[in-house]
């Protein structure tokens, strides 16, 4: 009998990630499940990511629980997202959602925009 592999995890949230969005979420002012996450064409580099509150799971949205956060991904997004990890960075003058994707092969200068190449599966 064949075993299927595990599926991997789309996106790993860091520690501050997981705890940013929970903030975010407590506040909002409807409910929410959870964070939809996605990449879009635009930018000097290519591509962008997008973050949005979702207030429902798509029928196609891969589901990612990890640390006590729901993190829905565009299924057109799996590809470009797969093992990236999600972080949020604050210093003296910004603060931000940071993704660290291994997939990610340019960024522009601003950092709003990347160039990101589909993984290998």
């Amino acid at each position: 009998m064949v075993q299927a592999r595990p599926r991997p995890q789309v996106v790993r949230l860091t520690e501050a990630a997981a705890e940013r969005v929970r903030e975010i979420m407590d506040a909002a002012e409807k409910p929410v499940v959870g964070l939809r996450v996605g990449v879009k064409n635009g930018g000097c580099a290519g591509m962008s990511y997008t973050m949005e509150w979702a207030e429902a799971v798509g029928p196609h949205d891969e589901v990612v629980d990890d640390k006590g956060v729901k993190v829905l991904i565009d299924p057109k997004a799996i590809m470009f997202l797969l093992g990236t990890e999600m972080d949020f960075k604050a210093d003296k003058l910004s603060s931000g959602f940071v993704f660290n994707n291994p997939n990610q092969t340019a960024a522009c200068g601003c950092g709003e925009s990347v160039s990101i190449e589909p993984a290998k599966a």
